[in-house]
């Protein structure tokens, strides 16, 4: 919706008659455009959350990711696929419900495009992208390609997710098309926090088994991160550093050309809703728009 604006030296001819009308015209379109945007957002909705549980192949226990199919959705079409990964503490259902900057963003960008929505729990509230993390991210990709028409996946996580979005696109580039990284970390070398967590994951301090730390750094890597990538930092976060992202991001500028680095010197431990839905958009929009010039 576009709204007219006056210029100061138009306004002040107006007689007050005048200006009443105006006003009123555009709290008319205003409140227009508010009423537009409910009907698409009403419109423009995924289905109900669709809880589900898989036998995880390396180990038999039961693991769970929440599926989100698009308004419309039909067996017979082909889909991108969006799969997003929590935070540390959290699980599955944060990026499929909660309303912070990142999640909302997540969700909005990936019904903008028409994707089916994926949040895994990948191990859940600790998981940093560990062994079993791994193959549970190959299984479900792998069921999930088998069940829908998936064109494209692109991956996408804060925090501990944005970390574990670059190890395991930086492991697996082949299964991922484009990733999108908010307040991760990329040296789990370098990384000190949550390293309790992290060592039961992995399956053991950086000290004791390093190569595994080093495989799930993705700076070590940059030449596998070939597709698009965006990645948030912010300057004052302590407690996911971002000198590692940004170290990753200059080096990848000089490798890839699709890649967007925003980062907030005075920014915290948080991406804005514009920042995420920039970075989101700036990886989907590449990914995909590249899917329809070669279908073409």
């Amino acid at each position: 919706m576009l709204i007219p604006m006056l210029s100061n030296g138009l306004e002040k001819t107006m007689n007050l008659a005048a200006r009443k009308q105006w006003h009123c015209l555009v709290l008319a379109s205003l409140l227009l455009g508010v009423g537009l945007r409910e009907n698409l957002d009403a419109a423009d909705a995924f289905s109900d959350p669709i809880d589900v549980s898989f036998t995880a192949e390396c180990d038999g226990t039961t693991q769970k990711y929440v599926l989100l199919l698009p308004s419309g959705f039909s067996a017979e079409e082909s889909y991108p696929l969006m799969v997003a990964l929590h935070g540390h503490g959290s699980d599955r259902w944060q990026f499929a419900t909660s309303t912070v900057n990142e999640c909302r963003a997540a969700r909005d960008v990936a019904l903008k495009h028409g994707m089916i929505f994926v949040a895994p729990d990948y191990r859940a509230k600790t998981s940093w992208m560990g062994p079993q993390a791994e193959a549970d991210m190959i299984q479900i990709l792998k069921a999930l390609k088998t069940k829908y028409k998936i064109e494209k996946t692109i991956l996408v996580g804060a925090s501990m997710g944005g970390s574990s979005s670059l190890s395991f696109a930086a492991m697996h580039p082949e299964l991922i098309d484009g990733v999108a990284a908010m307040n991760g970390t990329a040296n789990h070398l370098e990384y000190e926090n949550f390293q309790d967590a992290i060592q039961a994951s992995f399956g053991g301090s950086k000290r004791e088994i390093p190569a595994e730390y080093k495989r799930r750094s993705a700076e070590y890597w940059p030449e596998r991160l070939t597709m698009p990538v965006a990645i948030t930092t912010g300057g004052l976060d302590k407690s996911v550093p971002p000198d590692s992202c940004t170290r990753l991001a200059n080096v990848l500028k000089k490798l890839n050309a699709h890649v967007l680095h925003i980062h907030r010197p005075q920014g915290g431990h948080s991406t804005t809703s514009a920042d995420a839905v920039k970075s989101l958009d700036f990886v989907c929009d590449h990914v995909l728009t590249e899917e329809k010039t070669t279908a073409k």
